[in-house]
Formats: structure tokens, sequence, C-alpha cells
């Protein structure tokens, strides 16, 4: 645990300390996993994405797929019956497509969207290889009341940073682009 830098009861206190700006804003590449993705898609505006996309950076975003076993397993765990999860994930999607589609074509392929369909365990945010945020997922909790971890630095040897970016990778090399 050399390189875990801080520990938050929940997200939304973490939210507090590390709002999307002070993430995203100087960010060269961004690699970003989990159900819906809301602190990107939700917390950070298009036009910043767009400002961030036209300078250069690479952002991969896996999102559980709204069409997948896996995300309707989530919302039996969290007790929805009518789709939210679903839905809300499939709207992200939307709007980082057509934020994908209004851009030149350089600025498009560095959003990268993907799909996956397993049992979902992390929510996952690593910036510019150097800062990693990991958010558990609770039985029968939602995700906004999971603990959350900040991982700064991949140079310790014995640190977690390695493990998850070995989670993301993994991951992204199963799933389906979008």
């Amino acid at each position: 645990m050399a390189d875990v830098t801080a520990v938050f009861r929940s997200r939304s206190v973490f939210s507090s300390v590390y709002p999307a700006s002070t993430l995203f804003d100087s960010a060269k590449e961004i690699n970003a996993a989990g159900l819906s993705l809301n602190v990107l898609c939700q917390g950070y505006p298009d036009h910043q994405l767009r400002c961030l996309l036209d300078s250069g950076t690479r952002i991969r975003c896996l999102f559980l797929d709204p069409k997948g076993q896996a995300i309707r397993a989530r919302e039996v765990e969290e007790r929805y019956t009518d789709s939210t999860l679903t839905t809300l994930t499939a709207l992200n999607i939307t709007m980082l497509t057509r934020l994908r589609d209004r851009l030149d074509t350089a600025s498009a392929q560095r959003l990268e969207l993907h799909v996956y369909d397993e049992t979902i365990r992390f929510n996952l945010l690593i910036v510019d290889r150097a800062f990693c945020v990991v958010k558990p997922y609770l039985p029968q909790a939602r995700g906004v009341d999971s603990p959350t971890l900040v991982i700064s630095g991949n140079t310790a040897a014995d640190g977690l940073f390695p493990v998850f970016d070995q989670v993301f990778n993994e991951m992204w090399e199963r799933s389906e682009p979008v």
C-alpha cells in the first residue's frame, strides 16, 4: 500500500476533494472503466472534453454493456426494477458518441469507447499513468456509497497502481468497441 495516498468513505466525499476539473484539466491520457462513468460523462462538460481531445489527450472509456447480462444483475443487486442503470449507461455512451461524431478525425480517434459484460468489481480512473482512483462496487449498495482509494505514482514495486493498471488493460483487451 506504499502508493495509496488517500482513502475516502464514499465517492461523494472523494468528489468534493477531487472535482472532475482537478482530475482532468491537464490530463494527457485518461483511462476509465466502470458502470456508467458519471464522473467523466456527467461531471465534466462536453466543451472541456473537446478541448482535451483537440489538444491531444487520449481518452479510453470502458462501460458496462447496457445490453448485457452483467448490468441487469447489478440492477437486481441494487434493487432497481426500472432499468435505471441500463438507461443511465446508454445515455452516457450516447453523449460521448455524439461528442465523438462532432470532432475532427484526429480528435475523434483519441476518444475510444468500449463495452464489457462481466461482473462489475471496480470503477477505475487512471490519469496519465500516474494517478489512479479505485472505487469498489459493494453488494446491495449504490456505487456512490462505495469507499474510494487514491493511488499516486506507479513506481512502488509493492504498490497497488500496477495491479489496477493491469486490471484496466486486461478488461480493455476483452471488451468490444462502440
